[in-house]
């Protein structure tokens, strides 16, 4: 009965929203309900309302937004006998319809996520049996080596739990490969990883060939081990020591799940955070989708595997004949399946790796190009909003994960709508400046009103659109290119741990150079035509606010693709641990201080006057008291530099392990402790609301369009210099 009733009141609320929405008003009473509504909506926001206030505020917010919907959609499009003004303008709709509709699948998704769990699951004496996995294709060894010491340390039964590599860049294929050099390549390869994997007390298991990449290479783990559960490490993931401890115990408690994902946290900064300089003061794009996003999608039991920092239930494999290969993304279809199968997944909002991120702009490219085609395959090939098995919600949430990346069309669409106005002098919005800025405007502002609602300290004013506009520029030929011939994408393997030795425009950079002036002759196109044609001055004035918009995030994005020169893409990590210094063999043991590691080195303080006979390149003894049993306690480092302090001596120096297994006091150092990376996200997680926010995004935009700008120059005068005359050089 209770059921009825709510589901009557339900029928009354949305028929007087429909009413409301649909009812005729003049533009002054509309804009007074609107600036009502945003009033509404922004003290809710300011004080921060939460359950059913956050419902009511979104709620207002909604309101709005359907009622530019419907505007637009009665009042706005150009007659569909204009064709040369409808087809742009249609398609100018079509691409404000996505994002109404991917703002309304992150209402469901987002609007009350999961508070994060705090208490650590299941009971003492369930120590279920582990496999970890760790797949690896082309990185390189010392990389591999910290990440399978660091999955070593982790803090279990070790008889209970099974560390595994797996070498797709040494299988029987490539050392059997046509190029003699790339065979003695995998040969080499193999041989050293064997070697390594020897050392450390870890199993190397390669193939005979490289068949359904990833997916292939975690199912040919299955075969060859037995473990209850199966962990997954990317190769360049390193586990914190508590990573098994903190979710291993969900399985005890439903024994229907099949996933336990953690979020992925990296030690570098993606290169648009590198090269706006933003990593350690503003979130990164990851946390808006691992802080809020997987929380909200788990709500729904639709958290889902990716790929890496995440413990999946052999039984539930089995059912799917182990990873799915269909797609280039195995990880997302993988629990696509098993969740159509009524298996139950989890999410743990709590960083237990560290890992690295592309470092160059065109590897970012590359990768975001591959997630995008998977996506797109999934969508195709397993159609989740028809998918026998799963909830009427678990379907939105993998729409919503799906069609997210069909956004370089929109994107696209935004980026030279204008234009069809400004140089052809197309209609393809039917209204005036007044009736635009009235409910454009107002539909704009509460969308990020709504954002900001939505995403808080997770996700700045404007950053996602930055975001989307750099990707777009190259994801749509590839978007393209998989919806004309789903099965031609095949896996690439993201580079990692690259570095940028000098400073550079990106090699793929061209494009947005070129949108970008493209974009400034547009804007003085529209100050022509304002003094040209004053009778259209209130439409001009509109249309080249909404490209000087473009032109803001296109300059924005010219900082982006000028690659600064770094040396290394690691990151010092603060950890202030007591160890002891050896600088002569049966010297004493001088007292010392961990102030920061980076998997290269580290810097410790030594609390000694008298040390000025200590010389750069000379080696000496560390002694730290590991937080992982079965760690060595001491190794080797070379000195690199000396800094003498008021009472203590800083001392720069790099890891020179003499033997493989102490890596894993490497590994201690680095990534043992979880709450570091804990402590990291907090300090930059801020709210600085849609106004300092929008601030900040315009002197980081006037600042990079000016850097980029000084890239370019500087390039072209540099390709000038090599294509003249020795004597024209000189």
């Amino acid at each position: 009965m209770s059921k009825a009733i709510t589901f009557i009141l339900w029928l009354f609320v949305s028929a007087c929203v429909l009413l409301i929405i649909t009812l005729p008003v003049s533009l002054q009473t509309h804009l007074i309900a609107t600036a009502i509504s945003l009033g509404l909506l922004a003290t809710i926001k300011t004080l921060n309302g939460k359950g059913a206030w956050r419902l009511i505020g979104l709620g207002f917010g909604t309101a709005i937004v359907l009622r530019y919907v419907y505007w637009r959609t009665t009042s706005t499009l150009p007659p569909v006998n204009q064709l040369e003004n409808f087809i742009p303008g249609f398609l100018l709709y079509l691409a404000e319809m996505y994002s109404v509709m991917m703002l309304a699948l992150s209402l469901v998704i987002v609007s009350m996520p999961l508070p994060s769990r705090k208490t650590r699951p299941g009971s003492a004496g369930y120590v279920p049996t582990v496999d970890v996995f760790v797949p690896s294709y082309n990185e390189d060894a010392e990389l591999l080596a910290n990440t399978l010491a660091a999955a070593k340390n982790m803090d279990y039964p070790a008889d209970r739990f099974t560390v595994w590599l797996l070498d797709d860049g040494g299988t029987l294929q490539k050392r059997n490969a046509p190029n003699i050099l790339e065979a003695q390549a995998a040969a080499r390869r193999h041989a050293e990883l064997q070697r390594l994997c020897a050392d450390l007390g870890v199993n190397y298991l390669t193939r005979e060939r490289n068949v359904h990449a990833k997916a292939g290479n975690l199912n040919n783990g299955l075969e060859h081990s037995t473990g209850e559960l199966v962990t997954v490490f990317d190769a360049d993931h390193a586990p914190a020591r508590d990573f098994l401890l903190e979710t291993v115990g969900y399985f005890e408690e439903d024994p229907k799940l099949f996933l336990v994902q953690t979020p992925h946290f990296f030690l570098n900064p993606d290169p648009i955070e590198r090269n706006l300089r933003t990593f350690e003061t503003m979130p990164s794009e990851n946390e808006m989708f691992y802080g809020i996003i997987q929380r909200g999608l788990d709500k729904w039991n639709g958290a889902f595997f990716c790929g890496s920092a995440a413990v999946l239930r052999r039984t539930a494999l089995k059912e799917t004949e182990g990873f799915s290969g269909v797609s280039i993304t195995e990880d997302c279809e993988t629990a696509l399946a098993l969740h159509s199968r009524g298996w139950n997944s989890l999410y743990v909002d709590k960083p237990l790796i560290a890992g690295l991120q592309p470092a160059t702009f065109t590897s970012f490219i590359g990768q975001r190009s591959r997630w995008a085609q998977g996506m797109m395959q999934i969508l195709i090939f397993r159609q989740p909003l028809f998918r026998r098995g799963l909830s009427f919600t678990q379907r939105l949430c993998y729409m919503s994960s799906t069609l997210f990346w069909l956004f370089p069309f929109p994107r696209t669409i935004f980026l030279f709508a204008p234009l069809f106005y400004l140089f052809f002098d197309l209609q393809i919005f039917v209204a005036s400046g007044g009736e635009f800025l009235a409910y454009t405007a107002a539909y704009m502002l509460v969308n990020l009103m709504m954002q900001n609602f939505l995403y808080g300290s997770f996700r700045w004013p404007w950053i996602s659109e930055l975001y989307e506009y750099v990707q777009t520029v190259h994801l749509l030929p590839a978007v393209v290119s998989v919806l004309f011939n789903p099965s031609k994408p095949t896996f690439k393997v993201t580079a990692k741990d690259e570095s940028i030795s000098e400073a550079r425009l990106s090699e793929i950079s061209r494009p947005f150079f070129v949108i970008f002036f493209v974009l400034v002759i547009a804007m003085v196109f529209a100050i022509y035509r304002i003094y040209a044609e004053p009778y259209k001055a209130d439409v001009t004035l509109v249309v080249g606010g909404w490209n000087l918009l473009n032109i803001i995030f296109a300059g924005c994005a010219l900082g982006v693709v000028s690659e600064r020169g770094e040396r290394s893409a690691s990151r010092r990590i603060t950890v202030k641990r007591r160890c002891e210094l050896q600088f002569q063999e049966d010297g004493p043991w001088l007292p010392a201080t961990v102030q920061n590691v980076s998997v290269h080195g580290m810097l410790i303080n030594v609390f000694e006057d008298d040390l000025d006979r200590i010389e750069k390149g000379s080696s000496a003894l560390i002694k730290v008291e590991p937080y992982s049993p079965g760690s060595p306690s001491t190794m080797t480092i070379d000195i690199v530099r000396t800094v003498k302090q008021q009472g203590f001596m800083s001392i720069g120096c790099t890891f020179a392990p003499k033997e493989n297994i102490e890596r894993r006091l490497i590994a201690d150092l680095i990534f043992a402790n979880s709450e570091q990376w804990t402590e990291f996200q907090r300090a930059r997680r801020r709210n600085p609301g849609l106004i300092r926010g929008t601030a900040s995004f315009l002197a980081i935009a006037l600042f990079q369009t000016q850097r980029g700008l000084f890239y370019f120059m500087r390039s072209f005068q540099s390709k000038a210099k090599q294509k003249a005359p020795a004597g024209v050089a000189k």
